[in-house]
Parts: C-alpha cells; sequence; structure tokens
C-alpha cells in the first residue's frame, strides 16, 4: 500500500528551514479564509510570505500536503488535553479540543477541501487517511494511563456526532452535547476481557 502523503522533510533542525516553514504556513492560515482553496494558489502564497514557488514545492509537493499541515499543525489553542486514567475525562476533553480546532477558519477550511477533493484526488484521499490515523493514534495515546486502546470504529463513533453536528447539521456542539456522545459511547466500548464474537 502507498504510504500516506506527508510533506517532504527539509531538514527541520536548521532553524532558518524551521523560520520559513511557520511563516509560510502562518500566512496560509490568514489568506485560506480569504481566498479559499482555490484561491490560495502557490503563487499568491509565494508573494505573501516572500518565498519562491520552488521553496513551496520543497515542503509541500501538492496542495493536499499543504492542506494536510494546515489541518494537523493549527495554531496551539492550549485546548489539547493530557494524558489520563479516567476514559470519560478523557474523551471529554478531546472533543472539547476538536471543537476549539475546527472552530479556527483556516484548520475548518482545509479540512474541508481536503474532504470534498477526497473522491477525484489520490493525494487528498491519502492525506484524508493520515489525518484520521493521526488523530486515532494520538487519542490512543491519551488512553495509555486507563489502559485501553480503542479500534478505529470505536474512535469514528466518538467523533463522529461532533463533526456531523458542526458540518452537516451546521449547528453548535454545546457541552451538554459532548456529555451526551461520550455517555452514549462509553456503551459500546467492548470491555478487553469479553469474549469476541465467534462471527467476526
Amino acid at each position: 500500500m502507498k504510504q500516506p502523503l506527508h510533506r517532504r522533510q527539509p531538514t527541520q533542525s536548521n532553524p532558518r528551514v524551521q523560520r520559513t516553514r511557520n511563516r509560510v504556513l502562518a500566512v496560509a492560515r490568514e489568506l485560506l479564509p480569504q481566498v479559499g482553496p482555490a484561491g490560495l494558489t502557490y503563487a499568491l502564497l509565494a508573494e505573501r510570505s516572500d518565498v519562491t514557488r520552488q521553496t513551496l514545492y520543497r515542503h509541500w509537493p501538492t496542495r493536499a500536503a499543504l492542506l494536510f499541515d494546515l489541518v494537523l499543525e493549527g495554531p496551539d489553542l492550549g485546548t489539547y488535553p493530557e494524558p489520563g486514567s479516567d476514559v470519560r475525562a478523557v474523551a471529554t476533553a478531546w472533543l472539547k479540543s476538536l471543537r476549539a480546532g475546527v472552530s479556527v477558519p483556516a484548520v475548518r477550511t482545509a479540512a474541508l477541501a481536503v474532504t470534498a477533493q477526497a473522491d477525484h484526488d489520490p493525494d487528498s484521499a491519502r492525506a484524508l487517511v493520515r489525518i484520521g490515523e493521526d488523530r486515532h493514534a494520538g487519542f490512543n495515546r491519551l488512553l495509555e494511563p486507563a489502559g485501553i486502546q480503542i479500534s478505529e470504529d470505536e474512535f469514528t463513533l466518538l467523533y463522529g456526532p461532533v463533526l456531523a453536528r458542526l458540518f452537516l447539521d451546521r449547528g453548535q456542539v454545546t457541552d451538554t452535547f459532548i456529555d451526551t456522545v461520550v455517555t452514549q459511547w462509553l456503551t459500546t466500548l467492548q470491555p478487553a476481557d469479553a469474549p469476541k464474537d465467534p462471527g467476526e
């Protein structure tokens, strides 16, 4: 299977390279909600970031790679939870962090653009899979002190209602809604010592 798309790795230990990369991402975050995904061309981004297009392609060989980083490397909002042994508390804090992250206009626009393009653009499809894998692995790291790891299906059942409320219903995700989602989700978790269904 082809590796999930990610940016090439310029020398990240080089402070100048890292500063350039951070500056470009900051400009892209500012421009994306204004001009939309189609308007965020490498020509415009290079001009506004004061870099060459070649520099952009070294970091992000495709637009999907750029959008990928805009989703995964959103601004630090100080809301990402710490690992913990209380599964309910971790899940609740994680969903609140997800809500905060997608409230950032550039993150929201980038996530929707990658999703919209995934059916006809293989790079976007791989980026979308990679975003899901990254978030799933990160959530399982938060659950390590609780001694459990959740499956991909269990992860989808946690975040799915929140994204549906935000993007399909165009509604608000309140703390009460998150509490309800977590309460329902906890009932779906299969205990580690439960016998497996022979049909699985």
